[in-house]
C-alpha cells in the first residue's frame, strides 16, 4: 500500500459514513487519521448529536470490531479492563476480559466516572496492553479509544486531568448540524431508522498496513521538524497561556501532519499546510489560558473557551515563519 492508495480509500470511507450521517466529514477524517497514527479522540458535544452513531459506523466501514462502555460513577475501573474469576469445574483463576479488548472502544461520558477508573484506560491507551494482578495483556491491533463527554451538565462530574487529556491526540467539539443538514438528516431517519447500513470498505489487517506506510513512506523533511517545533513552543511564549504544549504535543504533530498528508492528498511528503491543517485539534485541549485573561474575555457563550483557544492559537500561526 501506498499513500495514494490511502487517499483513495479515506475518500471512499467518508462517502460510505456520509450515506447514513451528514455533514461529518471532518470528523470522519481526523478519525482516520488518529486511528492510522495509534491516537485517540475526545469527542465533546451535547447529546443528540450523533456522536455515537459516528463512531460505530466508522467501526464497521473498517470491518473492526466496537465495544461501548457507558461511564458512570460506580464503575470500577475491573468493569473497563476486565478481571479474574474462579472456575469450580477446573479449580482455576480465568480471565474474563472487560471491553477494552477490541479494536474501537467508545467510552461514553468519560467525565461521568470517578478519576481511579478514567485512569484504568491511561496504560491501555498508551501502552496498548493492561496489567491485571501482576499480568500484563497486550490489546488488540490496531485499537483506539474514542471517549465522549457533554461539555453542558457538569454537577457531579470529573473533569479530567491534563495528563489524561494530553492522551488525546484530538479534541473535537461536535456541534449542531445546520438546518439543511437537519433536513437531509431526517430523510435518512425516514427510509433507514437506527440501521446503521454502511460497507466495509478496510479490515483490521489492511488498516494496519496504511498504518505502517504511513510511518514508514510518509517523508519529514528536517525544515517541517523546526516549524513544529516553533508552532508548540510560541504557544509556551505566548502572553494569554499559562502552560502551552509539551514535546508530546510536538510528536503528535508529527503524527497528525504526516497522516493527514497521505489521506487528504495522497502525498509521500509533509508540507507546512498539513501542520497547519490539523494544529488546532491537537493543541486546542493541550493548552491552559491564564486566569487574568479568562477573567478579562469571559462569555456567557457555550463554546466561549473553545473559540478563545482558536483566536490563540491562529495567532501562533500568523506569528510563526513557515518555512520555505
Amino acid at each position: 500500500m501506498n499513500p495514494q492508495d490511502i487517499y483513495i480509500y479515506s475518500e471512499k470511507i467518508k462517502k460510505e459514513i456520509a450515506r447514513v450521517i451528514v455533514g461529518k466529514e471532518h470528523l470522519v477524517e481526523r478519525l482516520l487519521i488518529a486511528l492510522l497514527v495509534n491516537g485517540h479522540i475526545l469527542l465533546e458535544g451535547v447529546p443528540g448529536v450523533a456522536k455515537t452513531y459516528l463512531a460505530r459506523a466508522f467501526a464497521y466501514t473498517l470491518g473492526l470490531e466496537f465495544k461501548r462502555v457507558q461511564l458512570t460513577p460506580d464503575l470500577l475501573p475491573s468493569d473497563i479492563l476486565g478481571v479474574k474469576v474462579y472456575n469450580y469445574k477446573t479449580m482455576e483463576f480465568e480471565f474474563r476480559p472487560g471491553p477494552v479488548f477490541t479494536n474501537i472502544l467508545l467510552a461514553d461520558e468519560i467525565n461521568r466516572t470517578p478519576p481511579r477508573t478514567q485512569a484504568a484506560l491511561l496504560e491501555a491507551m498508551q501502552e496498548r496492553q493492561v496489567t491485571i494482578d501482576g499480568e500484563t495483556r497486550r490489546l488488540p491491533e490496531p485499537f483506539m479509544v474514542i471517549a465522549t463527554q457533554n461539555p453542558i451538565e457538569t454537577e457531579g462530574t470529573y473533569p479530567l486531568p491534563e495528563a489524561q487529556l494530553d492522551r488525546f491526540l484530538f479534541r473535537l467539539i461536535v456541534s449542531y448540524p445546520s438546518r439543511s443538514e437537519e433536513i437531509d438528516m431526517l430523510r435518512l431517519k425516514r427510509v433507514k431508522g437506527e440501521v446503521i447500513d454502511v460497507k466495509k470498505i478496510l479490515d483490521a489487517g489492511q488498516v494496519l498496513e496504511a498504518s505502517k506506510t504511513i510511518s514508514e513512506k510518509v517523508r519529514v523533511d528536517d525544515s517541517i521538524l523546526e516549524y513544529i517545533v516553533d508552532l508548540v513552543r510560541a504557544t509556551r511564549e505566548h502572553p494569554s497561556v499559562l502552560l502551552g504544549g509539551s514535546p508530546r504535543a510536538e510528536v503528535m504533530l508529527l503524527y497528525a501532519s504526516r497522516a493527514y498528508a497521505a489521506i487528504s492528498e495522497g502525498r509521500d511528503y509533509v508540507i507546512p499546510d498539513d501542520v497547519k491543517a490539523v494544529f488546532f485539534d491537537v493543541m486546542n485541549h493541550r493548552i491552559i489560558l491564564r486566569p487574568e485573561y479568562v477573567i478579562g474575555t469571559y462569555s456567557r457563550e457555550p463554546l466561549w473557551s473553545y473559540n478563545a483557544v482558536r483566536g490563540i492559537l491562529n495567532s501562533v500561526i500568523e506569528k510563526v515563519k513557515v518555512p520555505k
